[in-house]
C-alpha cells in the first residue's frame, strides 16, 4: 500500500473519530426564562407539509457535489458524524433525496403534533443560547421541516409556484429550516423578538407581540414555514415592505398548535463559537458546512420550471451556524434597515 493512500485512510479516520467524540456538556443549565417565554406556534391548517424529526433526513438523502454522490462518505450519515463531510466538499456538499421529490414521498409530510402540541418520535427544534454577557441573552429557536413549498406568483396571467427546496435543518431548514425565531432577553426579561421569513424577516417589541400566557406566538405560512406574528396573508415580494397582498403571498391562520420545545435539542452556543450540549444530544450535525437538500435542479431537469429567472426547485438552505448566532442587533446584518416594530403588522 503506498504511502499516501496510508495517509488518507489514517485522515478519514481520524476526521470520522472527530465527529463521534462527544462534545462537552454547557457550563450552566438551560435558562428557565428561555422555556418560559419560548415560542408557540399555530401551524397553517392546509399545510400538508409539517414539522419533522431532523435526524430522520438522512435516512432518505445521500450526500452528493455538482449532482454527483461524495466519495468516502460515511455510512450511514448520522448527526454525529455529518460534519465529516466538511473535509469532503463542505459548503458544496447537498444532502440531497434518495426519492424524486415531485412523487411527494410520505417521508416529507413530517408529523402532527398531538394534543399537547408535541410531534411524537420526532425532535423538530433545536434551541441555541448565546449568553453575550451583562445579563443580555440571545435564544433561538430553529424549525425544522423536511421539505418547504415554494409561493405562487399571482401577476397579470401569470400563476407559476416558485422556490420549493428539500431540507434546513432547518433549517431547519436546520428548515434545520432556515425558519426560526429568535428572543432578546435583558437580565431574564424578553425586550423583543425576531420572526424569519425568506431572505429577510421582522423584529417586534415584546410588549407588542401576540402572547398565549407568557409564550410567543408565532404563525408559520403554508409551504415556505416562514414565520409571522399575525395570522393572514403576507406579502413577502419587497424586504421591509410587508403589504397585505402582492405578487408574492404567504398564508397563515390557526391550524395545529406546535409546542416546539417538546421535542428539542438545546445548546449553549459558547464563545469559542462551539455548541455545547444542555443534554445528551448530538453536535456534530450543527458543524455540518453543507447544505440541507438537493441542489438546484438544472434548467435541463425536466422537472425545473421557471420564470423571469425565478426557479420552482432552489436549493436547500445551510444549518445554524450560519445564521448570525453572535448578532450585534434583534436582526441579522444582511443590508436591510433593523426596524423593531411596536405594533403589529403583516
Amino acid at each position: 500500500m503506498s504511502s499516501a493512500m496510508c495517509l488518507t485512510i489514517v485522515l478519514l479516520i481520524l476526521t470520522n473519530f472527530k465527529s463521534q467524540v462527544m462534545a462537552a456538556p454547557a457550563s450552566t443549565p438551560i435558562p428557565d426564562y428561555v422555556l418560559t417565554y419560548a415560542p408557540v406556534v399555530w401551524l397553517q391548517s392546509q399545510d400538508p407539509y409539517l414539522p419533522s424529526d431532523i435526524g430522520a433526513q438522512l435516512l432518505h438523502t445521500k450526500p452528493e457535489v455538482d449532482y454527483a454522490p461524495v466519495q468516502g462518505a460515511p455510512s450511514p450519515l448520522t448527526l454525529d458524524n455529518l460534519d465529516s463531510l466538511n473535509a469532503l466538499g463542505n459548503t458544496s456538499v447537498y444532502l440531497t433525496s434518495l426519492d424524486d421529490i415531485t412523487t411527494n414521498p410520505s417521508w416529507l409530510n413530517g408529523v402532527a403534533p398531538d394534543a399537547s402540541g408535541k410531534t411524537n418520535g420526532a425532535v423538530s427544534c433545536v434551541i441555541v443560547v448565546n449568553d453575550k454577557g451583562g445579563g443580555n441573552v440571545d435564544a433561538f429557536y430553529f424549525y425544522f421541516y423536511a421539505y418547504n413549498q415554494g409561493n405562487y406568483v399571482d401577476f397579470l396571467v401569470v400563476h407559476q409556484e416558485l422556490g420549493d427546496h428539500l431540507e434546513r435543518i432547518g433549517g431547519m431548514g436546520l428548515s434545520l429550516s432556515r425558519e426560526h425565531n429568535m428572543i432578546r432577553f435583558s437580565n431574564g426579561k424578553p425586550t423583543a423578538v425576531w420572526f424569519s421569513q425568506h431572505s429577510n424577516g421582522e423584529a417586534f417589541t415584546w410588549d407588542a407581540v401576540e402572547k398565549r400566557g407568557n409564550r410567543v406566538v408565532a404563525y408559520s405560512a403554508k409551504g415556505s414555514h416562514a414565520t409571522y406574528a399575525i395570522q393572514g396573508t403576507h406579502d413577502h415580494t419587497i424586504p421591509n415592505l410587508n403589504l397585505p397582498k402582492g405578487i408574492l403571498n404567504d398564508q397563515t391562520d390557526q391550524g395545529k398548535l406546535w409546542d416546539p420545545i417538546l421535542s428539542a435539542y438545546s445548546y449553549q452556543y459558547t464563545s469559542a463559537k462551539t455548541f455545547a450540549p444542555y443534554g445528551n444530544y448530538p453536535t456534530a450535525y450543527l458543524n455540518y458546512g453543507g447544505q440541507w437538500g438537493d441542489q438546484q435542479y438544472k434548467d435541463s431537469d425536466s422537472r425545473q420550471k421557471s420564470i423571469v429567472g425565478q426557479h420552482k426547485y432552489v436549493s436547500g438552505p445551510n444549518g445554524p451556524i450560519f445564521k448570525q448566532l453572535d448578532r450585534k442587533n434583534v436582526c441579522p446584518d444582511n443590508g436591510n434597515a433593523c426596524i423593531i416594530r411596536s405594533i403589529l403588522v403583516p
